[in-house]
């Protein structure tokens, strides 16, 4: 098995998440397994199953690619 398993979110923990920096929504990007802020122009990894809603452990993402 990979460590790097793309698993579900389940949608009623995405209307419960919010980015802990902006407090703005997020969305659920299955490609890369995680929770991106928009707003914050932040994007927090999905290990094992879990979100991590740190945000030292986000990535910044380029809000102008699609």
């Amino acid at each position: 098995m990979s460590d790097n398993k793309t698993l579900a979110v389940d949608p009623k923990l995405l209307e419960i998440l919010v980015c802990p920096l902006t407090k703005g929504p997020l969305i659920f990007d299955r490609e890369n397994n995680e929770l991106v802020s928009k707003t914050a122009s932040l994007a927090y990894p999905i290990r094992n199953g879990i979100p991590i809603m740190l945000v030292d452990e986000a990535r910044e993402i380029d809000e102008t690619s699609d």
